[in-house]
């Protein structure tokens, strides 16, 4: 029962930011000229599907999605490429994103549909760098514990389409963007590493978040941040004529969790949808929480954890806080939890998360397990799948970050 509960939170938390529920609302009215669609990110093609099913005229354009994550569409093209780190089809597909919005008029207007994931996705490389500048910074970035603000940062300062420069690129045309929040805080500029976003970060932030993690660039990546190539700042009047709208958010679906607890019959706490830190770090304190928390309630987060990976283990951010959850209640009476990411695919793996309850470190010693020599070696998703507790649900196509929630009986 109360497994079944916890999964139906979390598939209320992924409805409320599907593209079918909250794309149609906010299509923008009709220009003279031209409509063109482009976007990025996991949620790209239902977004784009969503804008065909309710768009009264002629359109095209292209999105590029990861592998997987693609669904048929009539007028759009959709392209998928690799994520966390990107690929040739991502970079190949950029370069052609940014082809269509060159020599639009100001007649025109270019619908940009950006979700998380789009960082990777939409990865054409500033001149003079290569894509594998870009892939081989990029993945020590995504092992070094550095939070996605710091990694997007970066990601900006060494890209020709992200911070802003798509839709400078635009210019005269009007750009309008609609955004699926995957980032703590809900930062347009941070979302995607916007595109069509002006950037308040300069080449020194980069630097400094290179330096913070001890990454040694190469030399081309180095080179280039010691250059004077900024992206476009706020007040660039190549961005005037661009709007950004939320459609749908962490906070947002965390409440539509809540009311779906508080119908249950639990009182829904909210610790908050910016969570960040060390997984394991964060899982301690959450665990302090629950265990201080009388019943019948939920505890219900979001935000984007990090894993300092240094071990030889399997496992994203989600397991590896249910796990670090599990040591720290100790085989606590009456509860349970879940944690699973929105997009379906938590880290590289194919769960979105996992499940525990009172009895989790009693099954794994049962099995032989060692739960925190597997913590230590990062092997989170090995120790849930011995338990058969792996939540697996494949591409949600939509992405609202992490949802956690640890459900407390009463006494």
């Amino acid at each position: 029962m109360h497994d079944s509960l916890l999964r139906a939170l979390f598939d209320d938390a992924v409805a409320a930011a599907r593209a079918e529920s909250c794309v149609p609302a906010h299509l923008p009215g009709a220009v003279p000229g031209r409509t063109v669609v482009v976007g990025a990110g996991k949620a790209a093609a239902s977004m784009a599907r969503a804008v065909e099913d309710h768009w009264p005229g002629p359109i095209s354009g292209l999105v590029v999605t990861r592998y997987g994550h693609g669904v048929p569409c009539r007028s759009i093209e959709v392209v998928e490429a690799a994520h966390p780190v990107p690929d040739a089809a991502g970079r190949r597909a950029a370069e052609r994103i940014l082809e269509r919005v060159r020599g639009l008029d100001d007649g025109d207007r270019v619908l940009c549909l950006i979700s998380g994931g789009g960082s990777a996705l939409l990865s054409l490389p500033a001149p003079g760098l290569t894509l594998e500048d870009k892939q081989a910074v990029g993945a020590r970035l995504l092992a070094s514990g550095a939070t996605i603000s710091e990694i997007n940062c970066v990601r900006k300062h060494l890209s020709a389409v992200k911070g802003g420069r798509l839709a400078a690129a635009a210019y005269p045309a009007a750009v309008t963007t609609l955004a699926i929040s995957d980032v703590p805080g809900d930062d347009p500029a941070v979302i995607a590493s916007g595109p069509t976003v002006a950037d308040p970060t300069t080449l020194a932030d980069a630097r400094a978040v290179l330096e913070k993690y001890g990454i040694e660039p190469p030399g081309s990546v180095t080179a280039y941040l010691n250059g004077d190539e900024e992206t476009p700042k706020p007040g660039d009047e190549r961005l005037a004529r661009a709007e950004l709208v939320l459609v749908a958010t962490p906070a947002r679906s965390l409440e539509a969790a809540a009311a779906h607890a508080r119908e249950a019959g639990y009182e829904p706490v909210m610790l908050g949808d910016a969570i960040e830190g060390e997984a394991r770090d964060v899982a301690r304190d959450h665990a302090r929480r629950a265990l201080e928390t009388p019943g019948p309630a939920v505890l219900i987060s979001g935000g984007e954890t990090t894993v300092t990976h240094d071990g030889s283990g399997r496992g994203g951010r989600n397991a590896e806080y249910l796990l670090s959850l599990a040591l720290a209640l100790d085989g606590a009476p009456g509860v349970w939890a879940i944690a699973c990411d929105t997009d379906g695919i938590d880290g590289t793996e194919d769960n979105a998360g996992g499940l525990i309850g009172p009895d989790t470190l009693a099954r794994a010693a049962g099995l032989g397990l060692d739960p925190a020599a597997m913590l230590d070696d990062h092997d989170s998703y090995g120790f849930f799948a011995a338990l058969g507790d792996l939540v697996v649900t494949g591409p949600t196509l939509t992405n609202v970050n992490d949802f956690r929630a640890i459900m407390i009986e009463g006494e």
